[in-house]
């Protein structure tokens, strides 16, 4: 099995995070990931977050795995962290949707405990965002990683290919300039066959945010 796309889960999480989001002004990055990660069918939504960062994101992706009946785990670094996301992300969307981790003694074995990861998203302004990227657990039917604020990274000289385990298949990345830019990279399912991806035809489809006027692109 691989992950599949779905557009119409796609657009119903972008309206979603659209009606979410509404009050907030960084929202452009929150529907995109949203749309993608529903469109993806993404059973298990993993993201890193820490004080003082903007909540949009994890409203987006709190709506996506609604909508495609996943888990949201989003990871902090200490106990306060965790205390004010929960007091942020109260009333904005269902909190029971969302898991809340502290990171134990290490990255490593805080991922250990999220075996099947197929949506991934770091902040890229952290300098453990390799190490998560690293360490996560990835399914099978391949995942997407993706690392906001790339223009912004806290290290130079990333390659996803260094970050990667050896033998993982990249079946293709992209840098958005969404927000402060996303760097995206697409993992291919593992056992699969390498031709499968250049079998399948694809398109994008662009949506223009009418408020923002930014453009968003979604792969069908």
């Amino acid at each position: 099995m691989k992950l599949v796309w779905s557009p119409e889960t796609a657009s119903d999480a972008y309206i979603d995070t659209v009606k979410s989001c509404k009050s907030y002004k960084e929202s452009g990055v929150a529907e995109f990931l949203s749309a993608t990660a529903a469109g993806w069918n993404a059973r298990l939504i993993v993201e890193t977050w820490s004080r003082g960062d903007p909540i949009t994101t994890s409203v987006g992706l709190a709506v996506a795995a609604t909508h495609t009946r996943g888990r949201h785990v989003c990871i902090v670094p200490d106990e306060q962290s965790k205390l004010e996301y929960v007091l942020a992300m109260r009333g904005v969307v269902t909190t029971e949707t969302t898991e809340v981790v502290v990171v134990g003694e290490s990255v490593e074995n805080t991922m250990e405990e999220f075996r099947g990861v197929d949506f991934l998203v770091v902040d890229s302004k952290r300098r453990d965002f390799v190490r998560t990227l690293r360490f996560a657990k990835l399914s099978n039917k391949g995942a997407v990683l993706v690392c906001k604020n790339a223009a912004q990274r806290a290290i130079s000289g990333f390659k996803w290919h260094d970050v990667l385990k050896g033998g993982t298949r990249v079946v293709r990345s992209v840098f958005l300039p969404v927000g402060s830019g996303l760097d995206i990279v697409h993992v291919g399912a593992t056992g699969g066959h390498r031709g499968d991806s250049r079998m399948l035809p694809s398109r994008w489809i662009k949506h223009v945010d009418h408020l923002s006027g930014e453009e968003h692109l979604f792969r069908r």
